[in-house]
């Protein structure tokens, strides 16, 4: 019996975490073959250099594709998806894949369900069927019409790809396998590695034993005009309240210049020793660093997921994640510096909270790889309204 070729397609940092488990499971199973194609931002220096993490937890690259236009506006997004959808066609074409596997709802994930889906190629959504304030709602709903076998994270997602019309015996509560790792990072939660020393980054902050706060905040897509706006909001809280302060690049979206110019430009103007700026992570490790810490800010959904089931203090700022399923971690406020200040305090005196698994119970991994094994393979839809 011929192993089933199962391509997996990361577009971003963040998608890595969200799949890395279930490659790993993939990649051990007897009866697949895993087949990695790394695009976009996830290739990128300046958001990270995802890849290199990937290949440094031994996962073999089929393809590589740099499609990511310069500009990081709305027209740039568009057209970084249409030459996705050019370059995975070909790559498509050459490795042949039995199925085709995208993750969660970043704008860049579009080319792979257009190309797949055209290609006759079955194609797997993970993270369907969720609410959220800005574009990538758009983008995941859409994916979902196009998917032909959904991995939903939570009952309630599950629930609403059903709605859209989806045939129940395609829709599957596996949970998030970003879970497994969190599951790991609980059994083992130390802070057994110097952030500074590992990761390098830029700032004087070095020393973090009484405690501190971890900030990632990216644009909004739909608000993209005031993401300048938005952040010297939040920098000017924490310049307020002056704790140590681990702080993340933003993602690649509409507004990211704003996001970015805004921090750069803060920084020109104030001393800001408290406060040390990061790339990117392992997963693992940023995991580690999030439940040592005092508490998240930002509109990541990483807050509304795995900080749930680490239970995490979390402020999530603005509509970003309007809609998600939380837990009782999280303080909704808006771009108001005063509000987020307020937040920051309260979560900090109130300590971490108990963890919530509203997005799977750590074995996510394991259940997509044996889920991709053994059901059908389809890419003709009976879809019933």
């Amino acid at each position: 019996m011929n192993k089933r070729k199962i391509c997996v397609v990361i577009t971003a940092r963040p998608s890595y975490s969200r799949i890395k488990t279930t490659l790993h499971a993939i990649k051990e199973h007897s009866q697949l073959e895993l087949q990695l194609v790394i695009a976009a931002s996830a290739l990128l220096d300046r958001y990270g250099t995802a890849v290199n993490y990937i290949e440094k937890d031994g996962f073999c690259i089929n393809a590589k594709i740099f499609n990511v236009l310069e500009g990081e506006n709305l027209t740039a997004m568009a057209k970084t998806t249409g030459l996705g959808i050019l370059e995975l066609a070909t790559v498509f074409e050459n490795l042949k894949p039995d199925a085709v596997v995208t993750i969660a709802d970043r704008f860049e994930t579009m080319s792979t369900a257009i190309a797949a889906s055209y290609m006759n190629i079955p194609l797997v959504h993970i993270q369907g069927g969720e609410v959220t304030g800005n574009i990538d709602e758009k983008v995941r709903h859409a994916i979902t019409k196009l998917s032909d076998i959904h991995f939903v994270a939570s009952k309630k997602s599950k629930e609403r790809v059903i709605r859209m019309g989806e045939e129940i015996s395609t829709v599957y509560n596996t949970g998030c396998p970003s879970i497994d790792i969190a599951d790991k990072v609980l059994q083992n939660p130390n802070l057994n590695f110097d952030p500074f020393k590992k990761y390098g980054g830029v700032g004087e902050l070095n020393h973090i034993e009484s405690g501190y706060i971890v900030v990632m905040q990216h644009p909004v897509t739909n608000e993209y005009l005031e993401s300048r706006k938005h952040i010297e909001e939040t920098l000017h809280a924490v310049y307020k309240l002056k704790l140590p302060t681990l702080w993340f690049w933003p993602n690649v979206d509409a507004g990211a210049d704003g996001t970015s110019k805004g921090i750069r430009v803060f920084r020109e103007h104030n001393e800001i020793p408290f406060v040390h700026f990061f790339k990117n992570m392992e997963p693992q490790d940023f995991l580690i660093l999030l439940k040592n810490s005092k508490c998240l800010i930002g509109n990541s959904s990483v807050g509304i997921r795995e900080c749930a089931y680490l239970g995490v203090p979390v402020i999530n700022i603005g509509s970003r994640q309007d809609g998600r399923e939380r837990g009782h971690n999280v303080t909704d406020v808006k771009y108001d510096r005063t509000e987020i200040e307020k937040a920051i305090q309260k979560q900090w005196k109130k300590g971490h909270y108990k963890p919530d698994p509203i997005y799977g119970d750590g074995n996510s991994g394991e259940k997509m790889a044996d889920l991709l094994s053994r059901i059908p393979l389809t890419f003709h839809k009976r879809i019933t309204y």
